[in-house]
């Protein structure tokens, strides 16, 4: 008899286990702000060519060589349960500047000795996939979203302004120092086709690719 109610009990332990809800900790999502900084190896605005009136001008302009420079930016991460997977929203800036403009007969008007201010802010929305350890958290995402490109005046070129699509591809190791702060190192690879259709005013502008390397560190906090 003792041995039936040593087994019923042990039933209702299991059951009850079963039927009752992991600990608030473990079910809810994990969130996290962070900040970050680092340097942009910008690569060559290529495939360059004229718009307008210049679009088709004896073929494709010469590529644009960029300065390499400082990015900063934020993000605020979302993961669902602690899983694998989330997102990321995050805005980033840059200042890749134009060196110069190249002395070639396909780009007319254009003075070789100057370049132009160009600055870049990113504003995205990345999947991420990532190890969810307690100490170390490598992680890959890829995402979306919107290039704010603006360029300035000289002597031959006018300011003017392009919002296009931006992609951009990552890796990165997030480690924790307590449980709630962590610090990661991140590389991003970002890329736009933009457009500016009024830098050579009435006549027209041009377009071409802008892709760039980011090399990041920053501080996370998690809650």
């Amino acid at each position: 008899m003792q041995t039936h109610i040593s087994v019923i009990t042990g039933l209702l332990t299991v059951g009850l286990s079963l039927a009752t809800p992991w600990p608030a900790h473990r079910a809810s999502a994990e969130m996290y702000v962070a900040g970050y900084g680092g340097v942009n190896f910008a690569d060559r605005i290529n495939s360059v060519a004229g718009t307008g009136l210049l679009a088709g001008f004896s073929g494709p302009l010469a590529d644009f060589d960029l300065q390499n420079s400082i990015t900063y930016g934020g993000k605020v991460g979302y993961f669902p349960g602690y899983s694998w997977y989330g997102i990321e929203a995050e805005v980033f800036h840059t200042n890749p500047h134009i060196k110069s403009f190249d002395d070639d007969p396909k780009t007319p008007g254009f003075d070789p000795a100057s370049g132009t201010h160009f600055r870049v802010t990113t504003v995205s929305v990345n999947f991420i996939a990532r190890y969810p350890g307690r100490t170390f958290q490598p992680y890959l995402g890829a995402g979306v979203g919107a290039a704010i490109a603006h360029i300035g005046d000289t002597a031959t070129v006018r300011s003017d302004s392009d919002v296009a699509t931006a992609w951009n591809v990552l890796a990165g190791l997030r480690a924790f120092v307590t449980p709630k702060i962590a610090i990661f190192g991140e590389y991003k690879y970002t890329g736009a086709t933009l457009k500016f259709d009024h830098a050579f005013g009435p006549d027209g502008g041009f377009s071409g690719n802008y892709r760039a390397q980011h090399v990041l560190g920053g501080l996370s906090y998690h809650f």
